[in-house]
């Protein structure tokens, strides 16, 4: 299952790639905001993302937005089994994909027009973890540190 949330800067841009996934046919679980409030705060929505995306870390995905895509990204790592980037192109997603094995995509949704967030996440989606020997060693050194 692919979760997805936001906060008010990232609300617009999740509408709209919530959009493109039914048209995609993507199984999701909007988190929230369901509606724009320009108060809201973005760890309260990453919270509850990830707790489901945590559910089941080996099948699920996630799509974190908030205005540059930082703080949602730092949340959504503070959680063991989270490997979030911020990703605003398709070959940078694809990259984070392939070469680190994201399972969360932060997106900075003031820096990314419409057309490439779809982009970012089509390719993000699509896109499997290699599991070459040299990133499974990186990401087994990043889970002794980190315990993540």
């Amino acid at each position: 299952m692919l979760y997805i949330c936001s906060d008010h800067g990232g609300f617009r841009l999740k509408s709209q790639i919530l959009k493109h996934l039914v048209l995609k046919n993507v199984l999701f679980e909007d988190e929230g905001p369901l509606e724009l409030n320009p108060s809201d705060d973005y760890p309260t929505y990453v919270d509850k993302t990830i707790s489901k995306f945590l559910e089941n870390p080996k099948d699920n995905k996630a799509i974190v937005i908030c205005r540059n895509g930082v703080g949602v990204c730092m949340m959504a790592n503070k959680y063991i089994g989270t490997r979030a980037g911020v990703s605003w192109t398709p070959e940078h997603a694809k990259s984070s994909r392939n070469d680190d094995g994201t399972n969360v995509l932060a997106l900075p949704a003031d820096y990314i027009d419409e057309k490439t967030a779809v982009e970012v996440v089509d390719t993000w989606l699509n896109t499997p973890f290699s599991k070459e020997l040299r990133y499974e060693k990186r990401l087994e050194m990043v889970e002794e540190k980190t315990g993540k």
